[in-house]
């Protein structure tokens, strides 16, 4: 019978086109809830998920058991609740808009940078300030844009240097307070204040500029080193994510995989650059 079943089944049938469309359709549904689900863990939306699905289930039960005045109350809510998701999960919305705006399917520009400058100038900043407890926040910009956080802060518009960033955030100087943005390569400004994470995952004993430094990964892609001014402990976040008491040796590591070119990269780019300048040529008949 199994043999009868396997020679006789339409297998064309089933590997036709209406079938590879549904496999599709599944897998972005399953990508998009997989993304939600990224984007609202740790956030005040969990609670506001798990309050949707008792009204869903008041709704089940109002009507199995007929229970009319119930189910009322919950038709009405759920007739108005579209609005009411849009006004109450706005920053969530918001940010969930962003994280695909910037997700892999747009594809990631990755910023190189000419030499590894930037990381020994960050990382001997960084080193000395942790060693004497001098606190510091500095973001650099990466894929997203930052010019709406930069514009809170003072002009800059600096080459990078450690000991520049180091006088930046000397105690008790009128730019130590506020975080210092990279732009470029350059230092853009010093002193920008960086949207607060409300994520109540975070722990309490990190202060401001960890929760700036969170809130900062959760709406842009930017890269954030903070030095503790009680412990003088070395985290950086990223996506959401951060590393904690990271050692010196970590820190140049993390910068040199995010931020230095490697020399397949430099091999693939200059052909790729070659390759434009042919097409450019070749058009301009030049």
């Amino acid at each position: 019978m199994l043999l009868d079943f396997i020679e006789n089944f339409d297998w064309i049938d089933l590997f036709s086109w209406r079938t590879a469309v549904n496999i599709v359709d599944i897998i972005i549904v399953a990508f998009f809830i997989y993304q939600l689900m990224r984007i609202v863990r740790g956030t005040r939306a969990v609670e506001l998920l798990k309050g949707i699905g008792i009204i869903l289930i008041l709704k089940f039960i109002s009507v199995a058991f007929q229970l009319n005045t119930t189910e009322f109350v919950v038709d009405f809510v759920i007739q108005w609740s579209a609005l009411a998701l849009i006004i109450i999960f706005q920053p969530e919305l918001r940010r969930g808009l962003e994280h695909l705006g910037r997700g892999s399917l747009i594809g990631r520009r990755r910023r190189i940078n000419p030499s590894e400058s930037i990381v020994e100038n960050l990382s001997y900043a960084i080193q000395y300030m942790g060693k004497r407890r001098i606190g510091a926040l500095i973001s650099l910009e990466m894929d997203t844009g930052l010019d709406e956080y930069i514009a809170t802060g003072i002009p800059i518009g600096a080459k990078l240097s450690s000991e520049l960033l180091i006088n930046i955030f000397i105690p008790n100087t009128p730019l130590h307070d506020g975080a210092v943005i990279i732009k470029d390569y350059k230092i853009a400004t010093a002193a920008s204040y960086l949207p607060l994470s409300e994520s109540p995952a975070i722990p309490k004993k990190l202060g401001t500029r960890h929760r700036a430094a969170i809130g900062l990964s959760e709406v842009s892609d930017a890269i954030t080193i903070i030095v503790s001014e009680e412990t003088g402990e070395v985290s950086i976040t990223r996506r959401g994510n951060i590393i904690s008491d990271m050692s010196n040796e970590e820190v140049v590591e993390y910068l040199n995989r995010e931020l230095v070119e490697t020399e397949k990269e430099k091999e693939t780019r200059g052909f790729l650059q070659q390759f434009v300048e042919a097409i450019r040529k070749g058009v301009s008949g030049k």
